[in-house]
């Protein structure tokens, strides 16, 4: 069969025509090769398929002159002049795969005329040599006699003139003396006895066995290499460019489809940086008038405000290369890689300028120098820190490379790298306000299929989630989203929507969570507490919605309000607050004359209010005007800006404000006792209550209400979900 197959090699394909009978099978017989097996397509082709033989055929170039000849039909091929195609991509992976069963095949097709049977020196004496069956020896390498025998001797039909056995020696000079020794005592005469040739012999055998190892290690040293060089140790190229940039270039026409349109709530943010856009797209407008490009620009602000969404936006619009980093793919465990790679960076830059070079989370390597690393010292985040400062400056204003980039924290940067000439523009990205969260939403909701009117929803959306940052809103989207789905929904509602809020906000509903009655009954006072407090106090926020469900860790119940987006606040605007929040520890004081755990959280958040008071924004009489910075950043510093005494002064006058606040709560609850019993006794019935309910047990609220709340909320009803039933399809 291999000797009557011929092989024909053609580029990344393996072509082996002449296994008729096979190919008669696959082609003609259904019952055993009726298709090609499933998931082998790739392997095989039918030459009978029109498609392949078009494929195969050399187009005949057409005229302009004349029309293009007509397609002939061809002939099906006979049975005997049928091919079969197998196809191998020849590539690294496939070598190995292929090549060493190929190998191993070769060698035992080479090895089966060579097989001969190992024998002792007696059973050569006596049932050979003194039959007459030898013929010759062959002394192979000095330690192997292959015997060969007789053309007549009839152990060995089809042998003949063969080695079909051999034993080995321990030296040639006691082979000699044996065989002689033997050959006397058969009285064999001198012209009569067995010929030895010696011979050195090399078989392929022995050389594959001698140089597999080395075979395997340099295989194994080349597959390391690839495996680096496809994206260990240090990316692409691996440890040969270790010392390479690993940012991403981006194509402006099909990876990067964000535009302005696609970016809500931070209008001036975008405002600032068009300019930008405009230069990269006409930098003569700008240059005949004498002025000199901005270099780059900071986008600072919390996390998921949207800073990388706005420089992709900046590359869509622009329409020119975009290449992206972070900050902490430059500095890794070998000195002198950041260094290379912001080198290596800037240099693609420049090749395909005019872009836009973006550097995320640019705080890992822009650091002060000597905050940070080691103390005083030069170490490797503070070379690459060096060589960015070197690339930035040195731009020239031709090459038109405008380098952005994103941190959470502006205040630990280097005041060299923020200075005019490398930053020009400081942009500031803040959470959006109730305005910006709506125009967010509308974007996040173009994908979600409701049968809301999308312009309310989104105002109403918006004010129920204050703070929340652009990301939040597109997370409350998609959990609105998957709510709707695992109710089986046809579409989103609103109550999905303010389910998904919730989760957010309070986190996962803890339905396996039971209280005991004593408990539910202590849980149900306390947020009636916050609720009736609330309520009665002119500058609290107003209230939304009451639960006593539990929810994410820890929490048995909660309070959710409507926080007005005020930018200043008054003594008595906090004083109102910290009241609000005791409201729940007093309330359970005045049902049970005792209190619990729960107030935790409240009191965590009173402290801090208080101190922020005495030692931050100097409201108290006794400590004066000055402000000692802010409280959490004072206890990761080894000294405190101010004595000891001045340290029992504060601590004095924090428990002064908090005691004032909880006799001023508790003199209200006691005054409105039955509201809050009222509120409790509605909670442990239904579990959730909402601003409508509170108004029909209270009555309205005897302050006026924040714009936001009548313009955005309406009624401010709640919509709750049914609970999901075990028998509910997710």
């Amino acid at each position: 069969m291999f000797k009557r197959a011929l092989y024909a090699l053609k580029p990344r394909k393996l072509i082996i025509p002449g296994l008729n009978q096979q190919a008669k099978q696959f082609h003609i017989t259904p019952s055993v090769f009726n298709k090609v097996p499933k998931g082998f397509e790739e392997f095989f082709r039918n030459p009978d398929s029109k498609k392949d033989r078009e494929s195969q055929k050399p187009k005949k170039p057409v005229e302009d002159d004349e029309e293009p000849e007509p397609p002939r039909k061809k002939k099906p091929k006979k049975d005997s002049e049928q091919e079969f195609f197998f196809k191998i991509d020849l590539n690294a992976n496939n070598i190995i795969i292929y090549g060493i069963p190929i190998a191993y095949l070769l060698y035992l097709i080479y090895s089966e005329g060579n097989i001969s049977k190992e024998i002792s020196w007696n059973d050569f004496r006596n049932n050979m040599l003194e039959k007459g069956l030898v013929d010759k020896l062959v002394v192979a390498n000095r330690s192997i006699v292959r015997i060969y025998l007789t053309p007549g001797a009839p152990q060995m039909a089809g042998h003949t003139g063969r080695s079909a056995f051999y034993f080995t020696i321990g030296s040639v000079e006691s082979f000699e003396h044996n065989l002689e020794m033997a050959q006397r005592e058969m009285n064999i005469p001198s012209n009569q006895r067995v010929p030895v040739s010696y011979s050195n012999e090399t078989s392929i055998g022995n050389i594959l066995l001698n140089v597999a190892p080395t075979l395997m290690l340099i295989g194994v040293l080349v597959w390391l290499s690839r495996k680096a060089t496809s994206g260990a140790a240090g990316g692409p190229g691996g440890v040969f460019n270790i010392g390479k940039s690993k940012a991403k270039m981006y194509n402006q026409e099909t990876d990067i489809q964000v535009k302005f349109k696609d970016v809500a709530g931070m209008d001036e943010a975008k405002q600032e940086i068009m300019e930008f856009v405009k230069f990269l797209k006409d930098p003569g407008y700008f240059e005949r008038l004498g002025a000199k490009i901005p270099k780059g620009a900071i986008l600072s602000g919390p996390p998921g405000t949207g800073k990388t969404l706005l420089a992709k936006a900046t590359a869509g619009e622009a329409g020119v290369p975009f290449f992206s980093v972070s900050g902490s793919e430059f500095v890794e465990m070998f000195v002198g890689v950041g260094s290379s790679r912001v080198r290596d960076l800037f240099a693609n830059a420049k090749k395909n300028s005019p872009c836009i070079v973006f550097i995320d989370e640019i705080d890992a390597i822009g650091k002060a120098r000597g905050k940070g690393g080691q103390m005083g010292g030069n170490d490797e985040r503070e070379s690459t820190l060096n060589q960015l400062l070197v690339e930035m400056d040195g731009f020239s204003v031709r090459e038109h490379v405008v380098v952005l980039a994103g941190t959470n924290r502006p205040d630990v940067l280097d005041a060299a790298l923020l200075r005019p000439g490398r930053f020009d523009r400081h942009i500031a990205i803040d959470l959006p306000d109730i305005k910006g969260r709506v125009d967010i939403f509308k974007v996040h909701l173009k994908v979600i299929k409701t049968d809301e009117d999308r312009d309310q929803l989104a105002k109403r959306l918006a004010a129920l989630t204050p703070g929340f940052s652009g990301a939040d809103v597109a997370n409350v989207c998609n959990e609105a989203a998957l709510i709707g789905a695992r109710y089986e929904a046809a579409s989103v509602t609103l109550a999905h929507f303010e389910a998904a809020i919730e989760r957010v906000i309070a986190g996962l509903e803890k339905k396996s969570r039971v209280l005991s009655p004593e408990e539910k009954k202590i849980v149900a006072h306390h947020e009636a507490g916050h609720a009736v407090a609330g309520w009665f106090l002119e500058h609290a926020h107003p209230l939304l919605k009451v639960s006593i469900i539990p929810r994410g860790v820890g929490a048995l119940g909660y309070a959710q309000y409507l926080p007005k987006e005020d930018y200043l606040q008054s003594t008595s605007q906090m004083l109102d607050m910290m009241c609000m929040t005791l409201g729940g520890r007093v309330a359970e004081q005045i049902f049970f004359n005792s209190i619990t755990t729960g107030a935790q959280d409240d009191l965590q958040k009173v402290t801090r209010s208080a101190y922020a008071q005495v030692a931050t924004y100097g409201m108290t009489d006794a400590l004066g005007n000055i402000s000692y910075g802010r409280v959490d950043q004072q206890e990761q510093n080894f000294q405190k800006p101010y004595s000891e005494s001045t340290a029992k002064l504060m601590d004095d006058e924090v428990r002064n404000i908090i005691a004032k606040a909880y006799e001023r709560t508790f003199n209200l609850l006691t005054e409105k006792k039955d509201a809050v019993e009222k509120v409790a006794m509605l909670l442990l019935e239904r579990e959730v209550i909402g601003r409508d309910d509170m108004i029909r047990l209270l009555g309205p609220r005897p302050f006026p209400e924040s714009g936001n709340y009548v313009e955005y909320l309406g009624d401010g009803n709640i919509h709750r979900l049914p609970d999901v039933t075990p028998e509910t399809k997710l």
